[in-house]
């Protein structure tokens, strides 16, 4: 199924709502000025009439301003709405839970903090297809959302997606899958630019994110030393990690100041309190 052409609108709606919103500023005073300006430095009679025609402009000025203010306003009140999505999820039965789409929506809203600019695609569906493309440092990762619960993703749907991979120019794939994948598909997987992202996993990158650490990129490839862990007397109010039961140990968010306990075994392991 193919998507159908985004209108500008669109394009200007998938932006962030301030660079929207300064589009249109810019935009207006280029029409409304600029473009009389530049016909005024012109040789010729229509040239000069166009400049001196320099009001007839203005209506197309305010109508691409009012464009891109509707349209920084999509965009903001979106942003709003993923932002309460991602903070409405507590647990993992509560990301199973959500509809197809909004699940989608959430997979893009985690990659999103990671600094990835997100396409929805519309090329997917409720049961497969290219969901989302990731761009970032120049390279495109086509993504793929696999909501079953109780069902794991086959090799066939993997080796579908890497069929994809040379056809739409893309460098990587992830497939999040919050029941997993079988071993074949695993061991398919290995050695390619795929990476598989179970449930457990997922959550972890979401709480990531809702946490502030935006450093969390999927499946961890690297084991890590675990960070210290508190011994006598104040070793005993320390929570087990919900993800792994490892001790936790206090850890501070970069963004807002705020002390949370982390695993100590992060990065391998993500999971907070």
């Amino acid at each position: 199924m193919g998507r159908g052409r985004r209108s500008t609108f669109d394009d200007l709606a998938a932006l962030p709502w301030p660079v929207a919103l300064a589009i249109g500023v810019l935009g207006h005073a280029a029409i409304r000025h600029g473009v009389p300006a530049y016909f005024a430095r012109l040789d010729g009679p229509f040239a000069q009439a166009l400049a001196m025609q320099a009001d007839a402009f203005a209506p197309i000025a305010w109508l691409w301003l009012a464009a891109c203010s509707l349209a920084s306003l999509a965009a903001f009140v979106r942003a709003r709405r993923r932002r309460r999505l991602l903070d409405s999820c507590t647990q993992l039965d509560s990301v199973a839970a959500l509809g197809w789409r909004d699940f989608e929506r959430l997979v893009g809203e985690a990659f999103r903090h990671q600094g990835y600019g997100i396409e929805e695609t519309g090329l997917g569906g409720a049961d497969g297809g290219i969901d989302l493309i990731l761009r970032k440092g120049g390279q495109r990762t086509l993504v793929q959302c696999k909501q079953w619960r109780n069902r794991q993703v086959p090799v066939g749907v993997v080796r579908e997606m890497f069929g994809l991979l040379t056809h739409h120019g893309a460098h990587a794939i992830r497939i999040a899958a919050l029941g997993g994948f079988t071993r074949d598909a695993a061991r398919f997987a290995q050695g390619k630019p795929i990476e598989l992202i179970d449930g457990p996993t997922l959550w972890r990158m979401i709480r990531s994110v809702q946490s502030g650490d935006g450093a969390a990129e999927g499946i961890p490839r690297t084991q890590a030393p675990p960070a210290s862990v508190p011994t006598g007397p104040e070793a005993d109010a320390t929570p087990a990690c919900p993800s792994c039961g490892a001790k936790m140990v206090t850890r501070t968010n970069r963004r807002t100041g705020r002390s949370f306990w982390g695993c100590a075994a992060y990065p391998a392991c993500r999971g907070t309190r």
